[in-house]
């Protein structure tokens, strides 16, 4: 009996703390959704207000709009920094806006590809357009952060801290050689000599083909940007690219001696210069710094769509991420979901244009058709613009190549118009390594392909090159009816090779240099419209339950970066490698530019 009481109070307990624990975490929730979905706090602008813009982690192509605050729940916000379509339609607001003085740039360490940079600097140049100056504080500055803060008026570096400028590099992490040992046995299957996305699989270095067209497009993009600094900093372009290849900026001291910032400071002397230079009295400064989601709400700026005119809309659809089957997911681009959204646009007759924004490197290569023909539906009843981001290339291209005009930036990566599969063959790990064999029946020679325990037979092998060739043929037909160019000169471009934005205008792959803006610009004229609605899709706002979700998965993300440190980009790769379904048209971009 003594032992029931036990097992029974022991159970009891249990059940009253597990119970207070359940109502602890939906407290929680009910908190964070309290917060996260709570009128923003009144903000308010003062005459002489500085926009703090904070660019010291991922800026991606848009923000989630309303976010629940779930930092109860493991530590982690998933209210997200403002995306760059967000960050330009402030900076337009702040250029007319009398009460702002200037922009303090608060920049380190931004993450975001090239031409992402590239579109947000171009709109902080048209930001001192109006008079009003930028200043840049930092205390260590990478390559990219300092190209953005190369802009500002003045840039001031702490007296201990460092510029990273260096040029670029790519460092590829190539697994053959752990597979070999594992008795793995990655079959491959591709067309183009450029096509490398499965060379760390295939090889222990890079390709010849691979590194003449990496040298190629990473001279572009170091051309441009390097281009940029020195008109911003009026340095001579051959001056500065003596002091990067000779790595001559190693200290502030030095940073200094070779004009890249012009004091360096502590941040309370730059606080005191950044009063003495705005006007402003004592504790004045603090109270007139403004984030730029505070400036935001002040403004009610409304970044799902422009004007009133709803019978004359454009839609902007934002297509980011990797290229898959089915539905996907919100970090990439599933064909169901998108195919449904160009459907809807097609159907409805107020919408006269459409502008696809394109970043990515590509990805399933029957999702890339099953879009691709949504778009060319489009075609026939409106004007359809692309415009290229960081990649719009492989099945990135693939979407693009039907559009009425091709925009991209000087450092868009595009093209490597190529495809491949992978089949993986475990029959040596699992007979070698594990001691497991496989052995059964079927009805026809083919029955049991693929079969990931043994080895493709050679005409099974013909079979399956003969369907990846089929497919690029398709992919070069497609191209040169969009690009009205013959399928021989396609072919000769193609390959698989990546081109950077200009090199894409000489072959035609793009048709012009612009940004976002730029193409819309050219949507509407195309159209024939003098007002529109600009209308941005998919809608960008999601439930509490699935923010939920995705906050306790980014915590997990968290904790495994952490753990892995500079071994998480390989982790990744195997990933990505495991979710390789069907035929693959994909830009290598498995690859650490910096």
């Amino acid at each position: 009996m003594a032992s029931f009481f036990k097992t029974f109070f022991a159970s009891l307990l249990g059940f009253i703390v597990g119970s207070l624990l359940l109502v602890f975490i939906g407290v929680a929730i009910i908190v964070g959704i309290a917060v996260g979905f709570s009128e923003p706090k009144a903000v308010i602008v003062h005459a002489n207000s500085i926009l703090k813009i904070d660019l010291n982690g991922p800026i991606e192509e848009r923000a989630i709009q309303h976010g629940a605050n779930f930092s109860l729940l493991g530590g982690v916000e998933s209210d997200k920094s403002l995306g760059l379509l967000e960050l330009k339609k402030i900076l337009k607001v702040a250029k007319s806006d009398k009460d702002i003085k200037a922009i303090y740039l608060n920049v380190q360490m931004p993450q975001a590809g090239w031409a992402t940079l590239q579109s947000l600097r171009a709109a902080l140049l048209d930001f001192k357009t109006s008079g009003k100056t930028i200043y840049a504080y930092g205390e260590v500055m990478s390559q990219k952060g300092y190209y953005i803060a190369s802009v500002s008026d003045k840039v001031y570096l702490t007296p201990q801290g460092y510029i990273e400028f260096a040029g670029l590099s790519v460092n590829i992490t190539f697994l053959k050689g752990a597979l070999d040992k594992l008795g793995i046995e990655p079959q491959i299957f591709y067309c183009g000599k450029f096509k490398s996305a499965t060379e760390p699989l295939r090889a222990t270095k890079m390709s010849e083909p691979n590194k003449i067209q990496t040298t190629a497009f990473m001279q572009t993009i170091y051309n441009s940007f390097m281009g940029e600094i020195a008109s911003s900093r009026k340095i001579p372009f051959q001056r500065l690219d003596s002091i990067s290849q000779n790595l001559l900026v190693r200290s502030a001291s030095s940073a200094m001696q070779f004009h890249l910032v012009d004091k360096t400071l502590y941040y309370d002397q730059f606080l005191a210069e950044l009063t003495e230079k705005t006007g402003l009295k004592g504790d004045e400064l603090k109270s007139h710094f403004l984030s730029v989601k505070d400036y935001a709400n002040s403004k009610q700026i409304n970044f799902d769509a422009d004007n009133t005119d709803a019978t004359n809309r454009i839609a902007v659809v934002f297509m980011n991420g990797d290229i898959v089957d089915g539905k996907g997911e919100k970090d990439n681009i599933g064909s169901e979901k998108f195919a449904e959204q160009l459907r809807k646009i097609r159907l409805d007759d107020s919408y006269k244009a459409l502008v696809l924004r394109v970043n990515s490197p590509g990805g399933s290569a029957l999702a890339s058709d099953v879009m691709w023909r949504e778009i060319t539906l489009l075609k026939k009843k409106m004007p359809v613009i692309v415009s290229m981001g960081d990649y719009a290339a492989s099945g990135g291209y693939y979407i693009s190549c039907p559009a009425d005009t091709i925009f991209a930036m000087p450092t868009t990566l595009t093209g490597s118009i190529g495809v491949f599969g992978i089949l993986p063959c475990m029959e040596k790990f699992l007979n070698d390594k594990l001691g497991i064999t496989n052995d059964g029946v079927k009805t026809g020679k083919y029955s049991d392909m693929p079969n990931l325990t043994r080895t493709l037979t050679a005409d099974e092998k013909a079979i399956v090159q003969a369907g990846v060739d089929s497919i690029y043929i398709d992919f070069l037909s497609k191209v040169s009816a969009g690009r009205k160019q013959p399928r021989t000169v396609i072919d000769s471009i193609a390959q698989g090779r990546v081109w950077a934005g200009p090199a894409g205008i000489n072959i035609h792959l793009v048709d012009r240099l612009g940004d976002l803006e730029q193409a819309i610009d050219c949507a509407r004229k195309m159209a024939k419209l003098d007002k529109c609605q600009k209308v941005y899709l998919p809608k960008n706002e999601p439930k509490w339950t699935e923010m939920l979700v995705e906050a306790i998965s980014e915590s997990e993300e968290t904790k495994i970066k952490t753990s892995l440190g500079e071994l998480y980009p390989v982790f990744k790769q195997v990933l990505w490698v495991k979710e390789l379904k069907g035929v693959q048209a994909r830009l290598p971009y498995v690859m650490e530019l910096r």
